[in-house]
């Protein structure tokens, strides 16, 4: 007489448990990557949270060389000259007047680099313009 074998109807999950961590490595390893823009260091000061609009602000990145970059997909990690700035500014602000604009200096800028794109900015049409902190360690 044949022995009849009983089926295992059980859900195998060790293949599932690989790829869940072999997941886990790779967004431990891709987080610190996701930083967005450009490396500044930003000054450390005691400030208020700008409310966020709806939408994303524009953000203009200042690094300690003075080379400016805007936080958008057309123009990721290239710097622009001061010069064409004004225009790719108006552009921007009269496709979307209400954009909420930010600027990302670096603590080692020079101040009248900052006080260009502040003009420029102005001339172009941004009716407020916030800059972005980080706050202090000891806080």
């Amino acid at each position: 007489m044949r022995k009849r074998r009983n089926l295992v109807s059980d859900i195998n999950v060790v293949p599932y448990i690989d790829v869940m961590l072999v997941l886990l490595v790779v967004f431990m390893v891709a987080a610190p990557l996701m930083v967005q823009g450009v490396m500044v260091n930003l000054p450390e000061t005691q400030s208020k949270v700008l409310p966020l609009d709806q939408e994303e602000p524009l953000i203009i990145s200042i690094d300690s060389n003075g080379a400016v970059y805007l936080e958008v997909d057309s123009f990721k990690d290239q710097s622009i000259e001061m010069s064409s700035l004004r225009e790719i500014l108006e552009k921007i602000i009269l496709a979307n007047p209400d954009i909420q604009v930010v600027v990302r200096g670096d603590s080692e800028v020079k101040y009248e680099k900052v006080m260009d794109l502040m003009s420029i900015l102005q001339s172009a049409g941004a009716e407020g313009v916030g800059l972005i902190t980080k706050p202090p360690k000891g806080k």
